[in-house]
């Protein structure tokens, strides 16, 4: 509802602004418990459990922007050990829940300013009731003119100074996703999201990048993708597509629904940038579906990001280098490339434990990606002195990279999540440049 959409006051600052005093206070006494000798395990769950707790009372206040963040944190969720993770999921699982849904009334006003006052004559039927809500938008099935069912996304009124204000909030709290989660930094998340605000905002973006990726995909054997029927800045409507969710697989599929999707999800954003020249940049299980006849279903276009030549050869040429322990010359690549801060030294240790999510699942024909692989490729998420930590300040995420890192973590764990079979090796040698053969410099000498 409009009246849901939150506004700036002078309760809600101080509220905010209170907080991270309390998450300072708390974390002070439990590291002079930690100097007293009390137990570290339990001292770290309490903390962690604190963390949460306080996470949520900043976010609870933020609902667009805040959900927007939880959706993208949610799928590295497998990441966190199990004795510290409850805290972490249910405050994701409320980052996450529905919005309350917009009005009858304040649906059609948009639908008339987007698609025009006879937006009626367009459709044979229009649902008033939404399917679905979420961060700045809600779904409604529909019946177009022609006789084909589509789904309409209508976004809310306010919702786009509403989503400005919220992430400029919290670019000022990043810190405390820290508490939660040592050692994995979230500020270059929420800067991505704040330079990406506007394009998420406009549906006639969301539109054109799924009419690019509908083309591609068209008639595709492994992908479907719906096809844009109409478009407006805050109103898109695309053809419905009848599916399983991945969120639906991950807590009740089969085993062999669980490798199908996690090896389809796996080539589809390997595949993307050399098909479409675009990244599919929002990867939550809710954008993903299993099509009765096998076949992955993707939806919300809104994030993507353009690679015309495909991913960056330099990937793929990292990752060769790892699995193949020439850490000399990755090393040098990684400088090269701006991966380690300046005046810095990393160990190769350090390198091989910073791209294991990539060159574990690589090390056999059909890798098993599961939440205690991940979490022992992510690190220990509590321990300030673990080689994570340590390598996190010594290495850098250039800017260029920062998307394709994301996603590709996010697909990783959204497989983990699915405990899934799939043949990344193969997937990898096929469409990730750089990886199969060595680059060649003008001499015909390997870089």
């Amino acid at each position: 509802m409009v009246s849901e959409i939150p506004r700036k006051s002078s309760a809600r600052t101080a509220k905010l602004a209170s907080i991270p005093l309390g998450m300072a206070g708390r974390a002070a006494m439990g590291f002079g418990r930690k100097l007293a000798g009390g137990d570290k395990g339990e001292i770290d769950a309490q903390l962690s459990a604190k963390a949460a707790e306080q996470l949520f009372a900043v976010l609870g206040e933020l609902k667009g922007g805040a959900m927007k963040l939880g959706q993208a944190l949610s799928v590295m969720e497998a990441a966190i050990p199990e004795e510290f993770a409850e805290p972490y999921r249910e405050s994701l699982n409320k980052l996450q829940a529905a919005a309350p849904p917009l009005p009858t009334k304040q649906v059609h006003k948009m639908l008339d300013q987007q698609l025009g006052t006879k937006w009626r004559d367009r459709f044979q039927s229009f649902d008033d009731e939404p399917t679905a809500s979420a961060s700045i938008g809600q779904v409604h099935r529909a019946v177009w003119a022609d006789g084909r069912d589509v789904a309409v996304k209508v976004q809310y009124p306010g919702a786009d100074e509403a989503l400005r204000a919220d992430l400029k909030t919290l670019g000022r709290f990043a810190g405390l996703f820290g508490s939660v989660m040592p050692g994995v930094d979230v500020r270059p998340v929420i800067e991505e999201f704040t330079a990406r605000t506007e394009e998420e905002l406009d549906y006639r973006i969301e539109a054109n990048n799924q009419r690019a990726f509908a083309k591609e995909f068209d008639g595709d054997p492994q992908f479907v993708i719906p096809h844009v029927v109409a478009s407006a800045p805050k109103v898109v409507v695309t053809e419905w597509m009848t599916a399983t969710p991945l969120t639906r697989i991950i807590e009740s599929g089969t085993p062999e629904q669980r490798n199908a999707a996690g090896a389809l999800l796996a080539e589809f954003h390997f595949a993307s940038p050399a098909r479409v020249g675009l990244l599919h940049c929002d990867p939550h299980p809710g954008n993903f579906m299993l099509l009765e006849d096998g076949r992955l279903g993707v939806i919300d276009f809104g994030a993507a990001a353009p690679f015309p030549n495909g991913l960056p050869r330099v990937l793929g040429t990292m990752v060769r280098l790892a699995v193949e322990e020439q850490f000399d010359e990755l090393t040098e690549l990684l400088r090269a490339n701006g991966f380690v801060i300046p005046g810095r030294t990393v160990t190769d240790k350090e390198i091989a434990d910073y791209l294991r999510p990539f060159t574990d699942p690589i090390q056999t024909e059909s890798f098993h990606f599961t939440r205690s692989w991940l979490q022992k490729a992510a690190g220990t998420a509590t321990d300030f002195n673990s080689a994570q930590f340590r390598t996190a300040r010594a290495l850098n995420l250039p800017a260029e990279y920062l998307m394709i890192f994301r996603v590709l973590l996010g697909s990783v764990g959204i497989c983990a999540q699915l405990d899934a079979y799939a043949p990344y090796m193969e997937i990898l040698t096929r469409w990730l440049p750089g990886f199969a053969e060595p680059v060649l410099d003008d001499t015909g000498s390997a870089e």
